[in-house]
């Protein structure tokens, strides 16, 4: 399967979002926007994976990790 322009815009915006996590990984967000941001990403996966696109689907399955780590941390730091 030959990848096409479309797909390796999605591709590198995908790649692009992922590493803008990791260099904010040593930041904590704030604890309502790491729970709205894992709801809606949650939301997002439902429905990328209804119209069957793979590139969103991965990527809020990401997000959706990402803020619940997120979250987890910074109820942490309220102890």
């Amino acid at each position: 399967m030959a990848i096409g322009l479309v797909e390796l815009i999605g591709i590198t915006g995908m790649l692009l979002i992922v590493l803008g996590w990791i260099i904010s990984i040593p930041d904590i967000p704030p604890l309502k926007l790491s729970v709205l941001y894992m709801l809606g990403s949650i939301f997002l996966v439902v429905y990328s994976y209804l119209v069957n696109d793979i590139l969103f689907l991965v990527l809020n399955i990401g997000a959706s990790t990402v803020s619940g780590y997120n979250a987890l941390r910074a109820l942490q730091a309220c102890k």
